[in-house]
């Protein structure tokens, strides 16, 4: 199994600093390091940490027409935006299911590159391409490039250090060439864990050297390398959805409470006339945070009952809090339920009490100027 997996262009750096490995998305991925999931996790939320994702999708669509396919195939409005600017988007399918969560780079009229998950680059493609007019190329280079994310609120002096562009509007880009490499990078405001960062997007050739620079330059300020294991803690206390757990085909925007990223008012997406149908008739369940009243600790799968004997949903999401210090969750509860109940959770046959919040669970630090 290990050998069909693919490895990021860093793969001997995670090696060199005893990572453990986990397959992701198609990919062998750090899951986290010898300092541990919760060191590396309030590493982010104190000061900084560096994190490899390039498993996630990078599709480039081009030509005359780009950003006009972009705009009548995904969920978003990029009339919201302009060049040099990112947006969260959905690609749904026929049904109003989410075929994946993405962000899109909106270079020129001409050219927007999209950050899609792993495991579903090759279906985005897919359905763009099917979709895309003569003289409009959608063309997958998730093999080309990596993606390292510096999130914390000394992300910006860790990219000065390194002669990188820091300082621009959240969800926004700045194109840039890498030292003395010749080799450029796309430096986002973006990310996946509530704090003050950036996603650094570059070819897989000089990806060893920027991880090196990132890494030295860090080291004043304690820099630590973070592994999906954090990541997912980090985005769990935000609410971050995930694909292919709290979102998926049978899930739809406006139960996931991803209707912010609906561009309504457009002539044409995919699934428009399902998800609008929902929005009009209410959805039958929503995404909902549950935070442990006790010590209990959720895990996907674990069901959730409002009494002993009434089934409401599974766990979609949950792990224990390293900030908040207790277990929290993520699950689809049906819409009569009071926002403000009490639920159980079976906790390896233990039924623990869980109250249902609206995430975030944590004060986001995002969009700090």
């Amino acid at each position: 199994m290990a050998g069909s997996l693919k490895q990021s262009p860093l793969h001997d750096r995670h090696e060199a600093l005893g990572a453990k490995f986990a397959e992701f998305g198609g990919w062998s991925m750090p899951l986290e390091y010898p300092t541990g999931v919760v060191k590396e996790h309030t590493a982010v939320r104190e000061s900084v940490g560096v994190f490899d994702v390039s498993h996630l999708g990078k599709a480039l669509v081009s030509g005359p027409g780009a950003v006009d396919l972009v705009n009548a195939t995904l969920s978003n409005d990029l009339a919201r935006i302009g060049p040099g600017r990112a947006q969260y988007t959905l690609c749904l399918d026929e049904s109003g299911g989410i075929v994946d969560d993405l962000i899109a780079y909106w270079h020129d009229d001409e050219h927007v590159l999209l950050i899609p998950n792993a495991a579903n680059t090759a279906e985005v493609v897919r359905r763009l391409q099917a979709a895309a007019p003569e003289g409009v190329k959608v063309v997958d280079h998730h093999d080309d490039y990596a993606v390292l994310a510096v999130q914390g609120s000394r992300s910006d002096e860790v990219l000065a250090e390194v002669g990188l562009p820091t300082g621009h509007d959240y969800m926004s880009f700045v194109e840039a060439e890498y030292a003395d490499t010749g080799v450029g990078v796309v430096v986002c405001r973006t990310g996946y864990t509530g704090e003050r960062g950036y996603e650094i997007v570059v070819a897989n050739a000089a990806a060893g050297r920027v991880w090196d620079d990132l890494m030295a330059a860090g080291e004043r300020w304690g820099i630590t390398a973070c592994g999906l294991g954090a990541r997912d803690t980090l985005r769990t206390e935000m609410g971050y959805p995930l694909h292919g757990q709290d979102i998926s085909l049978d899930t739809n925007p406006v139960e996931a409470g991803l209707s912010w990223a609906v561009g309504w008012t457009k002539e044409s997406f995919f699934g428009r006339d399902a998800v609008t149908k929902v929005k009009e008739e209410g959805p039958r369940r929503r995404l909902r945070g549950l935070v442990a009243v006790g010590r209990g600790i959720p895990r996907p799968g674990m069901g959730v009952t409002l009494t002993h004997d009434v089934p409401l949903a599974d766990i979609t999401s949950g792990t224990f809090s390293p900030t908040l210090r207790k277990g929290i969750g993520l699950a689809l509860i049906p819409v009569m339920v009071d926002p403000d109940a009490q639920v159980g959770v079976d906790v390896r046959g233990r039924r623990e009490i869980f109250q249902l919040v609206k995430p975030p669970f944590v004060d986001p630090s995002v969009k700090e100027s």
